[in-house]
């Protein structure tokens, strides 16, 4: 290679600046609780939403670093203020990996749904990286923690599935659908803005 040419950095000072803005959200969120949405049955979180935004608006990277963030202040939260599942969540496989994986999964899902409408793909990037968080948490909960988690909530290990299961559409559907309508307008104004 030439020492005349550069390297291209991983990040664009845009880009951090996003990164960082939007990391910043989703722990204002957390600590205010602003990031949860009661529900007659549950609460939903809408604390991933700046990533599948960034992600969206600026590519699988950002995404990335904004659920790397995302996760390592789960980790954080459960340390400093613990609850009945905060033993899982300290675990970066529980609170870390899905919260990464939302960015990748909102972005190639916008990016491979196969129409023209810019609101359904995104849309549809938003609801899928949404169930992505929902899954994944869940999921690594159930694969790692299944016994442990049955101790925690007082029930019988063998319904631990069922009652992962029940949050998992409890939760998870309704996540998905208030993604979908709180992402689809920001990230079609910002494209507009930039457009002008």
């Amino acid at each position: 290679m030439s020492t005349k040419e550069s390297v291209r950095p991983l990040f664009r000072t845009r880009q951090l600046t996003i990164v960082g803005m939007l990391a910043s959200i989703t722990v204002i969120l957390g600590l205010t609780g602003y990031g949860f949405v009661p529900l007659p049955m549950a609460k939903a979180t809408i604390m991933h939403i700046p990533v599948i935004i960034g992600a969206v608006l600026e590519g699988p990277a950002v995404g990335f670093m904004v659920g790397l963030l995302f996760g390592l202040f789960s980790v954080f939260q459960n340390m400093v203020a613990p609850n009945i599942l905060s033993f899982a969540f300290l675990n970066p496989l529980v609170s870390v990996l899905p919260r990464v994986l939302i960015g990748l999964t909102a972005y190639y899902c916008y990016k491979w749904v196969p129409v023209k409408n810019e609101a359904l793909k995104i849309g549809v990037g938003a609801a899928l990286g949404s169930l992505t968080n929902t899954v994944g948490v869940l999921g690594m909960i159930y694969v790692l923690y299944a016994a442990d988690f049955a101790a925690a909530r007082g029930i019988d290990p063998t319904t631990v599935f069922a009652v992962v299961s029940g949050i998992a559409v409890t939760n998870g559907l309704p996540e998905a659908i208030i993604s979908a309508i709180i992402t689809v307008p920001v990230i079609i104004m910002v494209k507009k803005a930039r457009r002008m």
